[in-house]
């Protein structure tokens, strides 16, 4: 899934799960934060500087995500703002789940194995490890699309959302 896919699909299961009052300017970057966080750590460690063994191994374990968040739950805790680590991990989730959605869906369960690492060994790609190659092969395919109907949907919500949070 692509970055604004993430981002879609994280704003509309945290407008879902959570109160509108509680999600809604900070809480909503969190959100966003957490939609792109795996990627903003994966991809660069296993692209640019090849420290990991693939754009999806150390973030996208669903061993980090409990770790990762679990601090961040105690730090917010502390200052009485669990808001934040609650829609930081629903975005967080969010992309770790959604980046295995088709494989899930087309029954290639060792593409999953990312999920479960460094427990078990990341998933060989077809694509070359970097920024470059996965950009020229952007297609519209119909994962493409659907990322796409979700972003609209996400504004659609987003402006309504807003628009009856300001009426009086």
């Amino acid at each position: 899934m692509w970055p604004w896919g993430h981002a879609a699909l994280g704003y509309l299961l945290g407008r879902t799960t959570l109160d509108v009052d509680q999600i809604h300017g900070a809480p909503v970057l969190a959100l966003l934060f957490g939609t792109q966080f795996p990627d903003l750590v994966d991809k660069p460690l296993a692209w640019t500087v090849p420290l990991l063994p693939s754009g999806r191994s150390l973030a996208h374990s669903l061993i980090t995500l409990t770790i990762v968040v679990a601090i961040a739950w105690l730090v917010t805790r502390r200052y009485d703002r669990q808001v934040y680590s609650i829609a930081f991990g629903i975005g967080y989730l969010s992309h770790v789940l959604a980046d295995g959605l088709n494989s899930f869906i087309s029954l290639e369960f060792q593409n999953l194995t990312y999920l479960l690492w460094p427990l078990l060994p990341t998933p060989e790609y077809d694509t070359a490890p970097s920024f470059e190659a996965h950009f020229a092969n952007l297609q519209l395919t119909p994962w493409l699309m659907l990322e796409f109907a979700l972003v609209g949907l996400a504004i659609l919500v987003a402006v309504g959302t807003e628009y009856s949070r300001r009426k009086p």
